[in-house]
């Protein structure tokens, strides 16, 4: 591992990691020391994520607590979880739905694209291009079924753009575009109010 350079920034101190030559690997992750929470690694890179806005939480929570009531007792759920895809890319989604016997201890840090049913992602300001165009394609060529893009409307409300693999092309195909109420037949039966990500439960 390459050394780390210090600069400063006010009155702190920061050291950023060198990458190596060919980048870094998706077991780096778990081994480079001081990186910030939720770091994921895209075709070798670093990728930092940005202070989280009130909408992206809120929305996790609305997903992650929904996908727990209604999924189906071989399923589980969880929110920013890396799925190794392969060795240049560890992305984390903001919720997955995996196979239960997926999980191997409290340890763990990530998760097989097999064991992966459905990636949610929702979009912030600087992850516009990743969450549209480069996580969907690499979810896709690595076989994960479903994928759901949430994206906030002009009132703070979700609007959920879902996607289900064509496994002919291993690319996604749009199956819908969903305002204030997301209600669906796969990966199970599934009903979420759009219009609760304020309320608390």
């Amino acid at each position: 591992m390459s050394a780390a350079p210090e600069y400063q920034l006010g009155e702190q101190k920061y050291r950023w990691p060198i990458p190596p030559e060919g980048g870094w690997t998706a077991d780096d992750l778990d081994r480079i020391p001081g990186l910030p929470p939720h770091t994921e690694l895209i075709d070798g890179s670093l990728v930092f994520m940005s202070p989280q806005t009130a909408f992206h939480g809120r929305a996790m929570r609305l997903f992650e607590n929904a996908l727990l009531d209604q999924a189906p007792d071989h399923l589980d759920v969880l929110r920013e979880m890396a799925i190794k895809l392969d060795e240049r890319n560890r992305p984390e989604p903001d919720v997955l739905v995996f196979s239960v016997d997926a999980n191997t201890g409290h340890r763990q840090t990530w998760f097989k694209p097999e064991d992966i049913v459905l990636a949610v992602e929702v979009v912030s300001d600087d992850s516009v291009v990743r969450d549209r165009e480069v996580k969907p394609r690499k979810y896709a060529a690595a076989g994960v079924p479903h994928f759901w893009r949430v994206e906030a409307n002009g009132e703070g409300l979700p609007i959920v753009y879902v996607y289900e693999l064509d496994p002919a092309l291993m690319a996604y195909t749009p199956t819908g575009i969903h305002h204030n109420r997301l209600k669906l037949d796969v990966p199970f039966t599934i009903d979420v109010d759009l219009t609760a990500v304020n309320r608390r439960r």
